[in-house]
């Protein structure tokens, strides 16, 4: 039986969880919930998404001509998961309503570690989120630097310590508010930023320390990384681990990629919906490795870097599917798998 899914919050995150989990063969989206009558609710409906909202804006939207197929209270009624797409704050006041409706929960990363039993990376702790009833999938710097660090280990490449510098945009796309800005701001302006203690929520054995900036960019984050191996390797060999393992993209200067607006721009060519581009994007020729250092860059891009983290998260607390089983099918439905990627 199919797993049913709603989706709480439809903006940035949401929209595209929700595009994601009406393409799993195994789920149906029941739903979708909003609480503002506006252009993504009718993007919502023109996609055949059936419209939840808070009772007390039923009015609202009804006032705005908008169909809605009734309260969110009712779509809880409907589903055996929410994913909580909220921005940072809502998901834990939702909390004590997924409890009293008796749903297991999926929240995002802008949420504090103790709204859920356990942080998740599906590369790094799948195991982990087996049969929990909450799980918070990390937010898009934590998921790239968790990612990478699991590639190199499922690799056999032991990573002992991490210093990374974080270039965060400053704004995503849609949000004119923030902008415009002429400046590169210290966010926050401490050592370490938040990103380290949360990857150790997820990858609790690594030492890592994490300084970010915010620059006045909406495409994507970029990371400078440091790492300290266990032991010597070749380049060869951390090449060699990134190219096998699933949802990292190596992009070379050879074929013409020397910045993420090319990719974002290959992306739209390639027919990606919305120009998303969930895979960790590795810059192969700033990668670089002496003995057992390593120094990379990679590209992440905010927008869409946890999407199938969600989707795994899903059959992880459900329990109905393990690691690589999840991650092939999430990775097959959203049209990412490619030759030479290894699933277990």
């Amino acid at each position: 039986m199919a797993l049913r899914v709603g989706v709480v919050g439809y903006g940035t995150i949401g929209k595209r969880v929700a595009d994601a989990v009406s393409r799993q063969p195994d789920m149906v989206l029941v739903g979708v919930a909003k609480t503002s009558p506006d252009y993504l609710a009718l993007e919502a409906l023109e996609k055949g998404y059936k419209l939840f909202v808070p009772r007390d804006s039923l009015p609202r939207f009804s006032g705005a001509g908008i169909k809605v197929e009734g309260s969110i209270e009712e779509l809880l009624q409907s589903v055996d998961v929410v994913i909580d797409a909220t921005p940072a704050g809502i998901g834990k006041r939702n909390r004590r309503l997924y409890e009293e409706y008796g749903v297991r929960a999926v929240f995002q990363g802008g949420e504090e570690p103790d709204v859920a039993d356990v942080s998740f990376c599906a590369l790094a702790n799948y195991e982990r989120a087996m049969g929990k009833r909450f799980v918070r999938v990390v937010s898009c710097n934590t998921t790239a630097l968790a990612r990478f660090i699991a590639a190199l280990r499922l690799g056999g490449i032991g990573v002992e310590r991490v210093r990374a510098f974080i270039v965060r945009r400053g704004a995503d796309p849609h949000e004119f508010r923030r902008g415009p800005i002429n400046d590169i701001v210290l966010n926050p302006p401490a050592v370490p930023s938040h990103h380290a203690k949360d990857v150790r929520t997820v990858i609790e054995d690594v030492d890592i320390v994490t300084i970010a900036v915010a620059a006045p960019v909406t495409l994507a984050h970029i990371h400078f990384l440091h790492l300290e191996l266990s032991k010597a390797v070749s380049r060869a060999d951390v090449l060699r681990s990134l190219k096998r393992c699933p949802r990292i993209l190596l992009l070379s200067s050879v074929k013409g990629f020397n910045s993420v607006a090319q990719v974002i721009e290959w992306a739209r060519d390639v027919g990606r919906l919305r120009n998303d581009v969930p895979e960790l994007m590795v810059f192969e020729n700033c990668l670089w490795v002496s003995g057992n250092e390593l120094v990379a860059v990679v590209g992440v891009h905010q927008e869409s870097i946890v999407v199938p983290e969600n989707v795994d998260a899903v059959r992880a607390m459900m329990g109905v599917a393990s690691k690589w089983s999840s991650i092939r099918r999430t990775d097959e439905s959203l049209g990412l798998v490619v030759e030479g990627k290894v699933y277990g």
